[in-house]
Order: C-alpha cells, then sequence, then structure tokens
C-alpha cells in the first residue's frame, strides 16, 4: 500500500499526486515538494489515502518535508520581491516598445529563477528585454507566453454574477464552451452578455448544458404544428424548466398546456385539498362575503316624516288648531313660500301682494 496525497501550487490550480511517505498531513497545510522546474512549496487538497502500488501513476515524487517557519518567511520575501520585479520589467517593456502585456512575475521558491508571464496577439522578440532583467537581477530569467484565460485566471476579479470568476476560485481547468450551449438554454446571443472578462465565452455556460438537453428532448419546437383536443395548434413558445408549451389555434386563441397534457392528451384536473373536518380556514375577504348583511331600520334612526294624505270621503276634517290622537307634535307646518319677483325686478302692485 502506498500513501497518496493531492496538492496544488495556487489557489485555483490543478491538483497533482504525490507521495505522502510517513507524514500526518490534512487539508491546508503547506509542504515542501521537488518539481521537474525545481523545490516550490504546495497545498494540501484533502488529507492521504491508500492506495495499492499498481494503481499509483507512474513517475510519483515524494513530499520533502512539511513547510516550517524559515519557509514561510522565504516565501513572504518571495512575494515581496515579486512586486519589485514586475515594476521593472513593465519599465523595461515600455521603453522597448514591445507589443506584449505583463501578467505577473513569480519567483521560485529557492530564488534559482524569475518567471515573467505575459500576453501578446503573435510571436514577440524579447532577447534583448530577457538581456536586461539578468542583468538587473543576476539570476535565470524565464518568459512565459499565456492565453487570455489563464490571464484572468491568475488576475482574478469579480463576473457579471458579482461573485469571483470561477476559475480564480475553483475552477481547476478550463472546458470547451460553444455558442450552441448559450442558444439551448435560450439566451440571448449578445456577445457582452455571455462574454467573461477574459472576453472568451462564459464557462458556467457549461454548468447546466446537460440538463436542459436532457429536458428539452420531448418538447417540440417553435413554430411546429401539434394536434390537442382533435384540433390543428402551433407552438409559439416553450419553458424548458416547467415544461411547458404554449400553443395558439387557427382562430388566434391562445393557451398554455404541460408537456405531460400535450402527450397524454388530456387536459389535468386541478387537485382539490380536502380540509379536516371541524377545521376551516377562511380569510378576512371570504368571512365579509359569509356574513349576512344586517338590514338598518331606517324607521328608527331617522324620524317619520308626516305626508298630507289626500281625504278620503266620509272622513270628517279636523279644525284647524286641533290634533287628532294619532298625530304627534312633531307635525311641522307647511313653509309658505313668497312670490317670486319677475324679471325686470319690479315689485308686485298692491292688489297682488294679498293674494
Amino acid at each position: 500500500m502506498i500513501r497518496i496525497v493531492p496538492l496544488k501550487f495556487q489557489q485555483a490550480g490543478r491538483q497533482y499526486d504525490f507521495d505522502a511517505t510517513t507524514l500526518e498531513l490534512k487539508a491546508g497545510d503547506k509542504v515542501v515538494v521537488e518539481t521537474d522546474r525545481g523545490r516550490a512549496m504546495a497545498i494540501v487538497v484533502v488529507a492521504p489515502r491508500e492506495i495499492e502500488e499498481s494503481d499509483a501513476p507512474e513517475g510519483l515524487k515524494s513530499i520533502l518535508r512539511v513547510a516550517t517557519e524559515e519557509d514561510l518567511a522565504l516565501a513572504e520575501t518571495n512575494s515581496a520581491r515579486e512586486t519589485d520585479a514586475y515594476k521593472y520589467c513593465h519599465e523595461r517593456i515600455k521603453s522597448r516598445q514591445l507589443d506584449m502585456k505583463l501578467v505577473r512575475a513569480e519567483y521560485a521558491f529557492d530564488g534559482s529563477k524569475i518567471i515573467f508571464f505575459f500576453t501578446a496577439d503573435g510571436r514577440i522578440d524579447f532577447r534583448e528585454l530577457v538581456k536586461d532583467l539578468a542583468h538587473h537581477f543576476h539570476t535565470r530569467i524565464e518568459m512565459r507566453q499565456i492565453g487570455v484565460r489563464d490571464e484572468a485566471k491568475l488576475v482574478g476579479g469579480l463576473g457579471i454574477c458579482g461573485r469571483e470568476l470561477c476559475c480564480s476560485s475553483f475552477l481547476t481547468q478550463f472546458n470547451p464552451v460553444s455558442v450552441k450551449m448559450a442558444k439551448e438554454q435560450g439566451l440571448a446571443l449578445n456577445p457582452t452578455k455571455i462574454s467573461g472578462q477574459c472576453g472568451r465565452l462564459l464557462c458556467c455556460l457549461g454548468y447546466e448544458f446537460e440538463t436542459y438537453s436532457a429536458l428539452k428532448k420531448g418538447l417540440p419546437k417553435c413554430g411546429k404544428k401539434v394536434s390537442w383536443q382533435d384540433r390543428e395548434h402551433l407552438v409559439t413558445s416553450i419553458d424548458i424548466l416547467r415544461q411547458q408549451i404554449s400553443l395558439r389555434d387557427q382562430e388566434g386563441n391562445n393557451c398554455c398546456i404541460t408537456l405531460k397534457e400535450l402527450q397524454s392528451g388530456q387536459a389535468e384536473q386541478p387537485a382539490t385539498e380536502e380540509q379536516p373536518a371541524g377545521e376551516t380556514h377562511t380569510s378576512r375577504l371570504t368571512r365579509r362575503k359569509q356574513e349576512p348583511r344586517k338590514e338598518t331600520d331606517r324607521s328608527q334612526k331617522s324620524p317619520e316624516r308626516n305626508v298630507a294624505q289626500p281625504d278620503k270621503p266620509g272622513q270628517e276634517k279636523s279644525p284647524p288648531g286641533q290634533q287628532t290622537a294619532g298625530e304627534g307634535k312633531s307635525q311641522k307646518k307647511p313653509r309658505r313660500r313668497g312670490r317670486r319677483r319677475p324679471r325686470g325686478g319690479r315689485k308686485p302692485g298692491p292688489s297682488k301682494q294679498g293674494e
């Protein structure tokens, strides 16, 4: 049996298997390993696991030691020196007028060389630049050209979703992404919306591509004619996640059905929830509708109005000043209104005033 432990050299870098020997390691520990490019410091991803020697990968290398305080101090010193190396190299690129973009400067763990990462559209003749850097730093210089996706991975940043870039946080390798993935998910083919910080298609387009492809298999395409309830309908739109289809008949009537309803040819009836006996749940609006309206007796709130009844034949008229037994004291005398003035503004004659 052999103990294997996965290590990574960057926060979101690739994972490499190493022989843990007899070291007790846990996730997050820093160790010193020997690589093809020299010694380097790596981070433990998960605890070691045991496998058969026959299943071990070829060329497996062992971990030298767990990082000590001196190793951690040396790593901090190298990171501080990387800033000065980046500034000096950027100045020399400007003075040489080279068509290249410097991304990062990285010191080796033992300080034996400096690696400069850059991007460029084509091949760059940087031989004179390397001479200037070697004369200034007195160490080995390595110029490494990378792509725009690797640049975004090293620099980092925030995506259009507001979160940290996938490539700089957890994505260990770049998978191929195509425009077909955006079409399958019904996204607008706007380059500014489906492109990331690197200018390439978003890596997250491939996360749900398989799910959308599986859900879209049974759905008809837009513009296809289908038969629903013995009538011909035209598919206007589809909702992949909800499995719903919008139809329009020849008369212009629109309807929305599910995939199960289309396959069965019958509309599903909504399920009604039965409430247990003795329990009723009514809202304020339903309670108002259920309560009967209280009819108010207007005769109790407002006094009765005495309306003059026409005299019936055979009924004696009471003399003025006397009240009958049915009449109350609340009777009011009819209001006497004066004669309206003529439009000319003249007062009526004395003979007409008494009328």
